[in-house]
């Protein structure tokens, strides 16, 4: 079992940052690659970015050069960093923990940013 907490949602404008953080606590916590998900209003929930317990990472083609996702040494918690918001960044974004061998995920409750132009 893994359980996820995301903080650091809220609202900014155009342009501005706004940085995320996911506190995963659980078992065997390096089995698992923690991503960053998120969902507009109508539309399916898409990958953001994710971060393996090895570091590598992999990113969104629309957050790479803007988001950036990192862990801290000990792995946790594990950070989304948006830079040059956009309006259609607007969602909610969820963390996400999927285990590399048994492929089960769990999912944190999710955590709203609204992008104003």
């Amino acid at each position: 079992q893994v359980q996820l907490v995301e903080y650091g949602g809220g609202s900014v404008q155009a342009g501005g940052s706004r940085r995320l953080s996911c506190a995963a606590s659980g078992n065997r916590l390096s089995h698992y690659v923690i991503g960053w998900y998120r969902q507009a209003p109508g539309k399916q929930r898409e990958l953001v970015a994710n971060i393996s317990a090895d570091g590598s990472t992999n990113y969104a083609d629309f957050a790479k050069g803007r988001f950036t996702i990192s862990r801290d040494n000990a792995g946790n918690p594990v950070y989304l960093v948006m830079n040059s918001l956009k309006p259609e960044d607007t969602a909610v974004y969820y963390c996400n923990a999927h285990h590399t061998i048994f492929r089960n995920d769990y999912w944190g409750q999710g955590t709203q940013v609204t992008v104003s132009s």
